[in-house]
């Protein structure tokens, strides 16, 4: 008896992690259609038939992104918002564009890793381990080189020269999604109390205040 229960206890342990995970793609592909008025998580699929070439292209990485901004960078992100076909495969793409010893400030992406590529250039980039090691891991690349971004984890790109640089992303997520830190923090709407940011941060709610103004 006591046998029996052990194995029924393991196979619903089984079931829930195959539950669990996403499931694997039952069709080619599943064209996002933007006119459904359906709601999923994700997009709903058009009937494949209806499928062209442009559901499956994007046009502009070659295109050098404005970079004239306060922080001196620009992602050109390339999601299923720009290519339809990319819904349900898991995968997007993204130019970034570095003025000199511009940056691409601290932010996560809630729903995907992240490999980026140097094109040209030299990049600092770093990650910060979760609480409470809260340990830097950053590296100098030159051109040609990879860095992994582990998932959710908060990280960042600096130019390191005076010239500009490129690199490539790409994400394990169709729709990665971005939360820059400094932007949520203080350019939130509503804004979040300064007392709240003033105790986290330990800084004067004056530094607060000042630091709200620019978002």
């Amino acid at each position: 008896m006591a046998s029996r229960v052990l194995m029924l206890a393991c196979l619903a342990m089984s079931c829930s992690v195959i539950l669990a995970s996403d499931p694997s793609s039952l069709q080619d592909f599943c064209v996002a259609d933007s006119n459904s008025p359906v709601l999923v998580n994700g997009l709903v699929c058009k009937d494949p038939k209806l499928a062209q070439p442009h559901d499956f292209f994007f046009s502009g990485l070659h295109l050098a992104g404005n970079t004239s901004n306060p922080v001196g960078s620009r992602v050109t992100p390339v999601t299923v918002a720009q290519i339809p076909g990319l819904n349900s495969l898991g995968i997007s793409i993204a130019r970034v564009d570095y003025a000199p010893l511009g940056i691409n400030p601290p932010h996560t992406h809630p729903r995907a890793t992240e490999i980026l590529t140097v094109l040209e250039g030299r990049l600092e980039v770093g990650f910060v381990t979760s609480n409470p090691e809260n340990r830097l891991i950053s590296k100098i690349l030159e051109k040609g080189d990879v860095f992994v971004f582990p998932k959710g984890l908060v990280h960042y790109q600096r130019n390191v020269e005076n010239w500009n640089a490129v690199a490539i992303a790409t994400l394990s997520s169709q729709n990665p999604g971005v939360i820059t830190i400094a932007n949520s923090v203080f350019g939130s709407k509503p804004k979040i109390s300064a007392d709240i940011l003033a105790k986290a941060f330990q800084i004067d709610k004056k530094v607060v205040y000042n630091v709200q103004s620019k978002f």
